[in-house]
């Protein structure tokens, strides 16, 4: 390694990223554990993916679900390792050592008899697990690393995805089980699905259009972000002004980063943000 960048290592802003990334995969792994061991498990339930077919085996074996876990995990993570990126990587390798240590410590205790309740309430609590690691560039391992090599290449949403993995999995627990127990793992898995897309919104495309008088300074601000910028001349309908409008496409998660970057430049500016249904053509600049 070279010293600027063993340098860069030891910077205080650094090692505190890297702890609060560190705290929140495990935050994520515990409330994965708390989904499974507090309202999936003791119904006997699924969550799909390769937490569900270990949950399957399990149940099947009476093999520990910890072991299986981090088992079936490692030939996905090796295939992430060459496709998503050494970060996203190591972040959910963590996650799945996290999460196989506290399936181990976290109790199996029923907190509710109603296997919908208890199918509903797990499915949020591992979907704001799985939310929360995907938002710092992790994953809880598993199908999500399957989601993020497919989102990366195709724009679909991540929540969708995972339902219709993980119900191909479920399936299999209403051919082998029983049908009851596979329609309340789906509507976990439902619930699951929908509420990670609410917090992992970088599938979610919007348009801003921005009109400024500082259009230079616009310009060289926003081309160091990864969209492209279209420019217009427009005139004021009441102060027969002329300005500049630009228009850019970005995601949800990306906006707060551009309006910090706009308002930076120009803190007059008028930026209007329209959601966008669909997007045609290239989307992110290529890298130079």
């Amino acid at each position: 390694m070279k010293p600027l960048q063993s340098a860069s290592l030891l910077r205080p802003a650094f090692l505190v990223r890297s702890l609060w990334e560190v705290g929140i995969m495990f935050l994520s792994s515990l409330l994965l554990a708390i989904g499974l061991n507090f309202f999936l498990v003791p119904h006997q339930l699924l969550s799909g993916g390769v937490t569900g077919v270990t949950s399957i085996i399990g149940y099947v074996t009476n093999m520990k679900i910890s072991f299986l876990y981090f088992a079936l995990n490692i030939p996905l993570v090796i295939w992430g390792w060459k496709i998503v990126g050494r970060k996203y990587i190591v972040l959910s390798l963590l996650c799945i050592l996290f999460t196989v240590w506290l399936l181990e410590v976290v109790p199996i205790v029923q907190i509710s008899k109603d296997p919908i309740m208890s199918s509903v309430a797990g499915g949020i609590i591992s979907a704001v697990g799985i939310g929360i690691a995907l938002r710092v560039g992790g994953s809880t391992g598993g199908f999500d690393i399957i989601g993020s090599i497919v989102t990366r290449t195709r724009d679909f949403p991540m929540g969708t995805l995972l339902f219709i993995l993980n119900g191909l999995v479920i399936l299999v627990l209403g051919f082998t089980k029983n049908w009851d127990l596979a329609l309340y793992s789906m509507l976990s898995t439902f619930v699951k699905g929908k509420v990670v897309d609410m917090i992992h919104v970088g599938h979610v495309k919007v348009t801003c259009f921005i009109i400024t008088k500082e259009t230079d300074r616009m310009l060289k601000q926003l081309r160091q972000l990864p969209h492209g910028i279209t420019c217009m001349e427009t005139k004021g309908g009441y102060s027969d002004e002329h300005n500049s409008m630009l228009m850019t496409v970005t995601t949800r998660y990306e906006l707060t980063a551009l309006r910090k970057a706009i308002l930076e430049v120009d803190p007059n500016a008028f930026m209007n943000v329209v959601n966008s249904s669909e997007i045609v053509g290239r989307f992110a600049r290529p890298k130079k």
